[in-house]
């Protein structure tokens, strides 16, 4: 509620604050392009350029803007921000977005316009002042059209060749920070795991004790996979992106794997959760083996061979280990 809170509600802004908070967006707005800019240049310079292109864009927004603002109360403006005025859409921190991915970011780009373009629509109807009610206007306008003014930058510095390079590079981070770290966890989760749940369940015939020791083994091993994961490489030298997302990657895939044939030993019966587990790795080996045909450009049925046989020695000894 507005009536407990220490900001300002926007229908309370006063002309001239109303000037001043656009005044601050578009700073905000084009020191974030900036960021983009520069967190982006090493990979992707086209659409860094595009990004700065747009920052300047935004100079030229909040200096008509400050011009105005002269025009009609003098060179003090008030100091008033975002988050100063209750209900105000607010920016997501540069942080959040930078390491999402060259899409994410360019999506979040096209957020902020449309955010702009809302702010001006309303601050021109709160506006009685006909010069400043037009400049809003045009800056609404100008706002929504910069679809088009991003559609013309790219054009100007991302031809076919620069995008192809910018989406390969993308794609090949993407691989070496989520998918590969993944891969390695989703492998060794679903292999490594297979030992002692089945020698469990074989030695014990108790599902319940089997699920445990499953349950157990399998956040272990994500756990350690993670930490080995994040802990190996930082990423700054070998370009395999944040230790973070791979250590999670690796980790919640880890678990995942072998958490997948030990919740069948939920089921009470020993041999339906016993076959359900048969089936459900089955599943997960050959899901391994069609991500590493997508992704890692392995041969099908080469890439079958080695998860298949892997798992069926993994297999066979935990059976063997539990039987005997």
């Amino acid at each position: 509620m507005s009536f407990f809170s220490s900001r300002k509600h926007f229908n309370d802004l006063t002309e001239q604050e109303i000037l001043a908070l656009a005044i601050s967006s578009e700073e905000d707005d084009a020191r974030i392009y900036r960021m983009y800019a520069d967190r982006l240049q090493k990979d992707f310079p086209g659409t860094a350029a595009v990004f700065i292109g747009m920052a300047e864009e935004e100079d030229l927004h909040r200096q008509r803007l400050i011009d105005a603002h002269i025009a009609r109360f003098g060179t003090v403006i008030p100091l008033i921000r975002r988050e100063h005025v209750a209900g105000y859409y607010a920016r997501r921190p540069v942080w959040l977005i930078e390491n999402l991915g060259l899409e994410r970011i360019r999506a979040e780009a096209a957020a902020m316009e449309a955010q702009a373009e809302q702010f001006y629509l309303a601050a021109a109807k709160r506006t009685q002042d006909a010069a400043t009610r037009k400049l809003l206007g045009d800056l609404a306008a100008a706002e929504a059209g910069h679809q088009d003014s991003a559609t013309q930058l790219e054009q100007d510095h991302l031809d076919p060749d620069s995008r192809t390079v910018e989406e390969a590079t993308a794609h090949r981070q993407f691989i070496l920070t989520w998918v590969q770290p993944g891969l390695a966890g989703l492998m060794d989760g679903s292999v490594s795991t297979l030992a002692p749940i089945f020698a469990t369940a074989f030695a014990t015939q108790n599902t319940w004790t089997t699920f445990l020791v499953g349950l157990a083994a399998s956040v272990g091993a994500g756990i350690s996979m993670g930490f080995t994961e994040a802990a190996s490489d930082d990423g700054q030298l070998s370009g395999r992106g944040s230790p973070v997302k791979r250590g999670i990657a690796a980790g919640v895939m880890t678990a995942l794997g072998g958490l997948g044939h030990a919740l069948p030993y939920l089921i009470p019966h020993f041999w339906t959760a016993t076959i359900t587990a048969f089936v459900v790795v089955f599943v997960e080996l050959w899901a391994i083996a069609w991500i590493q045909k997508k992704y890692m450009e392995t041969p099908f049925l080469r890439a079958a061979f080695q998860v298949v046989l892997g798992g069926a020695l993994v297999f066979g000894a935990g059976v063997l280990i539990g039987s005997g």
